[in-house]
């Protein structure tokens, strides 16, 4: 007579362990999301406005962002540097608040060596700002890939209403573009890799 609700018991402690964990985010975590969200399906063209690397890969190319995909968890942001279409941003909710990937992918579809880093939103933020300082996979992975300098990297993402921002800094560099969203332009083909 025993076996039964032993049984039972053990089927829904089985169940409880796959379960997802709560997704936690602070309030202010919850508004950005949700403004980003509400661009979903938009696309937008932007300059940069800081780069004290003064990089070759953004001189004199149409930028546009495009808010692609949307969930109740992830938000899909391809960012096409003129006809290069490699780099997503993806922003995820998760336990313990926000985090920030940089999705890297070749022309066939196939990720690239430096790939899937970025960082945690550990402090609450803003409604319109949120900072992701490199997480422990990243600065291992930049490590070993030879990228030092970079171990230290913050990635900020600003949302208001006429503006959206990409900026990282470090010591010693910053970069940062600006998009007007108060333009929308044509949604632009699917980035690399895409299904």
């Amino acid at each position: 007579m025993l076996l039964i609700p032993i049984a039972f018991v053990m089927i829904q402690t089985a169940h409880a362990a796959k379960a997802e964990p709560p997704l936690n985010s602070h309030p202010t975590q919850q508004t950005f999301f949700q403004a980003l969200t509400a661009l979903c399906g938009k696309a937008f063209e932007g300059k940069v406005v800081t780069d004290t690397a003064s990089s070759e890969t953004f001189n004199n190319k149409t930028l546009v962002m495009h808010v692609r995909e949307c969930s109740d968890t992830q938000i899909h942001i391809p960012f096409h540097v003129g006809e290069d279409r490699s780099r997503t941003w993806i922003i995820s909710r998760t336990g313990s608040g926000l985090s920030l990937k940089h999705d890297h992918r070749h022309k066939d579809g196939s990720e690239d060596a430096v790939t899937m880093y970025g960082g945690l939103a550990h402090q609450p933020g803003f409604a319109q700002i949120q900072a992701f300082p490199a997480d422990s996979y990243t600065q291992w992975m930049f490590a070993e890939k030879g990228l030092p300098q970079s171990i230290n990297n913050i990635w900020k993402i600003f949302v208001y209403p006429d503006r959206f921002s990409y900026q990282l800094v470090r010591e010693g560099r910053e970069f940062r573009v600006d998009f007007d969203l108060n333009q929308p332009v044509d949604t632009p083909p699917a980035p690399w890799g895409a299904g």
